[in-house]
């Protein structure tokens, strides 16, 4: 049922957004989706490679072209691929110290995978609050959080209420925008805390002038078949660290230690590894990911053009330290018409234009209602107001 129009909302017509967002779309789109893939002769030539030779497990060229693409347009020695984005982020976690039962500082507004992916290591999702300039981690909200909650003991900061150690941070770069990773960084050395960069939105995302996923000792990408560069499912973990990147390759192909014949395992792995034909999309998409990335950049501003003037909605622009890839783009509405934000939803997507509003925050999810969280107003608030628009790259063409 569609809400009942206030005094504020007085003017505001749904079907304002529709005909804006189309204005900023080709001729002639009738329907688009919120992000998909557009695969060309290259992507289907080297994966005929991969079948033609026999060549489709995680051991093949491609596997190694695509880390070292990765790793060369992030910044960092060494990317490690493995089959998503989530097991990347166990992976990364674990190989950092995170211990069973200790707590990690996660953003409320995530997607689940984020969350997920600290469970799988055994630890706890303890969730902060957003800042509405980045719509990552507000580093003064956390720093209060913290402040208040925590206690220092031996060089580790424990939990007063839980008396569980907090040892790590995953700063989430959401849509693509990066967080202010300088005073975080800062926050988490004072704090003793481990910081695992979650950019798995932001391949191709830069913080002053520095790629995503250089950012910290151990970073993630993902490579799901909404990303800008997709293997139909995928991750990366990214470091600089040889010793660590050596871990990582082993501990994702199962533990085994290199002999012509032999199986020997000398721990508990996991077989994480991304496969060559999926490698083989990723070797393409890199390709042309400069071409993607312009025309989102593209698009981007198209949006803003197009909602230029539009009273109560406003494309999202993030801080003059951030150089975005733009991932998803997202129109904010104002707190006096966020009670419309179903409304606008039903319009574009009746119209043939997907919109979907942001992740469900976290702790409003059943499975993680009674985990740990700090004051989470900005993030509710932020998650009455967000929608995200199509966002494809070839929608600039």
């Amino acid at each position: 049922m569609p809400a009942v129009a206030s005094t504020a909302d007085a003017g505001f017509d749904p079907q304002e957004i529709v005909a804006r967002i189309r204005a900023a779309l080709p001729a002639g789109e009738a329907r688009a989706a919120l992000h998909e893939p557009r695969f060309g002769p290259r992507e289907r030539a080297y994966v005929d490679d991969c079948i033609d030779t026999n060549w489709v497990s995680y051991a093949g060229a491609y596997v190694d072209r695509f880390e070292q693409a990765l790793a060369a347009r992030s910044g960092v020695g060494h990317a490690v691929a493995v089959v998503s984005g989530t097991v990347a982020l166990q992976v990364a976690l674990q190989i950092a110290g995170v211990q069973p039962g200790e707590e990690v500082l996660v953003p409320a507004l995530t997607f689940v995978a984020s969350a997920n992916a600290v469970v799988h290591t055994g630890a706890v999702p303890h969730f902060v609050d957003a800042d509405a300039a980045t719509l990552g981690i507000s580093v003064p909200a956390l720093a209060k959080h913290l402040d208040a909650v925590g206690e220092m003991r031996g060089g580790k900061l424990f939990n007063r209420a839980t008396g569980r150690c907090i040892s790590a941070v995953l700063p989430v770069h959401i849509f693509g925008h990066p967080v202010d990773m300088d005073p975080l960084t800062a926050l988490a050395e004072r704090f003793g805390l481990i910081v695992i960069e979650d950019a798995t939105e932001s391949l191709g995302s830069s913080y002053k002038d520095r790629p995503c996923g250089s950012l910290a000792q151990l970073a993630v990408l993902s490579f799901n078949g909404n990303k800008i560069v997709t293997t139909g499912g995928g991750g990366a973990i990214l470091t600089d660290d040889a010793a660590l990147a050596k871990r990582l390759r082993h501990l994702t192909t199962t533990a085994k230690l290199p002999h012509r014949w032999a199986f020997v395992h000398d721990e508990i792995g996991y077989n994480f590894r991304l496969p060559n034909l999926n490698a083989a999309l990723g070797v393409a998409q890199m390709e042309r990911l400069d071409d993607m990335l312009a025309a989102k950049r593209r698009l981007w501003q198209r949006y803003r053009d197009a909602f230029a003037g539009m009273a109560g909605v406003e494309v999202f622009a993030p801080p003059a330290f951030a150089g975005s890839n733009h991932w998803l783009v997202a129109l904010m509405l104002d707190d006096a018409h966020a009670g419309r934000l179903d409304d606008v939803l039903a319009a574009t997507n009746d119209a043939g234009l997907m919109t979907r509003p942001v992740w469900t925050p976290m702790h409003q999810l059943s499975i993680y209602a009674d985990h740990p969280r700090a004051d989470l107003s900005v993030t509710e608030n932020l998650a009455r107001r967000i929608l995200n628009i199509p966002s494809s790259p070839f929608l600039a063409a």
